[in-house]
């Protein structure tokens, strides 16, 4: 589990004071990627992003609160997911923005894929998301599969 904030700047944001959805992007694989490093304890590459939907813009001045934690682990990759609330100052207010899954690989100073250790829930929260995972896991296989990219 990690979580992380950041104030938005002028330079986050468009002409219209809404936030990129870059830097979002950005800041979503970061705090993924420090989840995944912890879980591993390797160095670990982003393999893909699930669907971003940005259910309301962010704007200069909120706080952005991010939190993610890997939900599930295969052999050498994981699955994390990023919670993104927006906090504004003044108000006190936080609302969800938006969440996404990435994927994850451990690899090695070569760039080969390591194992990783598996993901163990405890709670009925994390037994929760470890067993949604497992689903969507299921579907990005078999996309993968109907592609041609297996």
């Amino acid at each position: 589990m990690h979580e992380t904030s950041e104030l938005m700047m002028p330079q986050d944001a468009s002409v219209i004071g809404n936030v990129f959805g870059g830097v979002m992007l950005a800041m979503m694989d970061k705090t993924a990627a420090i989840s995944a490093f912890r879980h591993a304890r390797s160095i670990c590459v982003t393999a893909s992003i699930d669907r971003v939907d940005f259910r309301e813009p962010i704007h200069v001045g909120d706080l952005v609160i991010m939190k993610s934690s890997v939900n599930f682990a295969g052999h050498t990759s994981m699955e994390v997911g990023v919670r993104v609330e927006a906090e504004d100052l003044l108000a006190g207010k936080r609302r969800h923005t938006n969440s996404c899954y990435l994927t994850f690989v451990a690899v090695d100073r070569n760039g080969r894929p390591v194992p990783v250790p598996p993901v163990l829930p405890e709670t009925p929260d994390e037994i929760r998301r470890y067993d949604a995972a497992i689903e969507r896991r299921r579907i990005r296989l078999a996309e993968r599969t109907a592609e041609g990219r297996d």
